[in-house]
């Protein structure tokens, strides 16, 4: 009988499990184990079913031994955003309106991992209809970050982040309008992905031809992040932005060699962001490892001028129409910040649209043209490390006021309204012993290659293997 650490890679546990070293059952039981004993603190799965999880298990052990063909995620545990559907279990999005939603269907993410062979055991906590980077909702609660109780974990990612990075689950999926893959991910010291609208095709979905919103992994490594691609990526006919590469390309090897590279780096994008002390120390000494790697590294970065006013009306206009017949009926009980957004969207015109889509295509070219030059944009992915969870959101940034909940997330809805991929990996801690995260931006689709940069990087340093406390306290091990 093998012997796996919690904090195995996903692909190496899925590859004991099919190799019969492992059963599915046990795996499923540590794992349930594991939940007991961290979630309570941390509370980043809403929504468990025991009974179900071990049942599946059972069955995955059954096919294996009937010698039947199963997929590369065979008996793996995973928990689904609790913003997407999972047939059988409640779909509240964090809200007071749905917390009696029990979804009839799988989303299209959740359909192909479970044809990959996950599990489903329940959800992972979101904000409020996933808005905002602070996972705290009336229905379950705050989820607070493994390293530091007293901290958010990020959002709306946030549960799933959390589970990861305090081996609750071996990975978990995501979605990121704003940043919320890669906020939680930088926040919890694991990978999260922004993946390149229409990588990960999105069904169902109100806006079927808007890029602002993505779907994507959260990992405790980039190899993992990959290894989740190859079956979340690839085209499907009921999103017409998906694109037709298949998702096995993401199984190739990374090279680790990244010599030559043309790097740019901006702490502040340009200018145009406050950032905390510590996010610019950290990024400005992450550059001298992209260095070390033999890339060439030059303080460069697009104009981003016009990201703000674009980013703010598509997720205005999206949350108007993707939550009108709820937000009529149940408004009452929804949080300010939503309700303020929302009404942002309603009020919005048909020339306030039109020019931000100007807007959007302008950053766009300009963007085309700067990758032309660099092969990747390092910047931070957060602007502050994680805050006190009593806070929806930091009131100010180096004494620059935060005008509303999502201002201090610039340095990565930014990037959202581009269109471009971004890979969240770990970047080393606070004086504090706080997470942080650089973010590696790509060009036009160029997903493969900022895994491969963020492997490279990730190689180089390690930080992602420092484990919270909370989750190393006892000797944790499945054997």
């Amino acid at each position: 009988m093998a012997s796996y650490n919690y904090f195995s890679s996903a692909r190496d546990l899925a590859k004991s499990i099919q190799e019969r070293e492992l059963s599915a059952r046990e795996v499923m039981e540590a794992h349930l184990a594991q939940i007991e004993t961290i979630n309570p603190e941390v509370n980043a799965i809403v929504s468990l079913d025991e009974e179900h999880a071990l049942k599946k298990a059972d069955k995955a052990d059954e096919l294996l031994a009937a010698g039947k063909e199963v997929g590369p995620f065979h008996g793996l545990p995973i928990a689904i955003k609790d913003t997407h559907n999972a047939k059988g279990f409640p779909m509240t999005s964090g809200s007071l309106a749905l917390r009696d939603n029990i979804s009839t269907d799988d989303d299209l993410v959740v359909e192909r991992l479970k044809k990959a062979g996950a599990i489903v055991i329940g959800k992972t906590n979101v904000p409020e209809f996933g808005a905002g980077s602070h996972t705290f909702n009336k229905v379950f609660g705050i989820t607070r970050n493994p390293y530091n109780l007293n901290r958010t974990a990020g959002g709306s990612s946030g549960g799933a982040a959390a589970a990861v990075a305090t081996g609750m689950l071996p990975f978990a999926e995501g979605s990121d309008m704003g940043g919320s893959c890669r906020n939680p991910a930088a926040f919890n010291n694991v990978v999260g992905m922004r993946t390149s609208p229409g990588r990960v095709p999105t069904y169902p979905k109100p806006a079927l031809f808007s890029p602002l919103l993505a779907q994507g992994p959260i990992t405790r490594s980039v190899e993992d992040a990959s290894f989740m691609m190859s079956v979340l990526a690839g085209p499907d006919t009921r999103s017409p932005i998906s694109i037709e590469e298949p998702g096995k390309l993401f199984l190739q090897p990374f090279s680790k060699d990244i010599k030559g590279l043309r790097i740019a780096w901006s702490a502040d994008l340009g200018g145009l962001i406050p950032v905390d002390p510590s996010i610019r120390s950290n990024i400005e000494e992450q550059m001298k490892i992209f260095t070390d790697l033999g890339c060439h590294v030059e303080e460069a970065c697009p104009d981003l001028t016009e990201a703000d006013e674009v980013f703010h009306v598509f997720r205005a206009w999206e949350m108007e129409m993707s939550h009108k017949e709820l937000f009529d009926k149940f408004e009452e009980v929804m949080k300010p910040s939503f309700k303020w957004n929302f009404n942002k969207g309603r009020k919005l015109s048909g020339i306030e649209i039109g020019r931000a889509e100007r807007l959007r295509n302008q950053l766009y070219h300009r963007t085309r043209d700067f990758f032309d030059q660099y092969d990747a944009l390092i910047v931070p992915v957060s602007q502050v490390p994680p805050f006190d969870a009593n806070l929806e959101y930091p009131k100010q940034i180096n004494d620059v006021p935060m005008e509303n909940y999502i201002d201090w997330m610039r340095s990565n809805y930014y990037i959202s309204a581009l269109g471009n991929p971004a890979l969240s990996v770990p970047s080393g801690f606070t004086s504090d012993g706080l997470p942080l995260g650089l973010q590696v931006v790509g060009p036009h689709r160029a997903d493969y290659e900022v895994l491969r940069i963020g492997h490279a990087f990730e190689q180089a340093t390690n930080y992602g293997k420092k484990r919270p406390a909370i989750a190393t306290l006892k000797d944790h091990y499945i054997s």
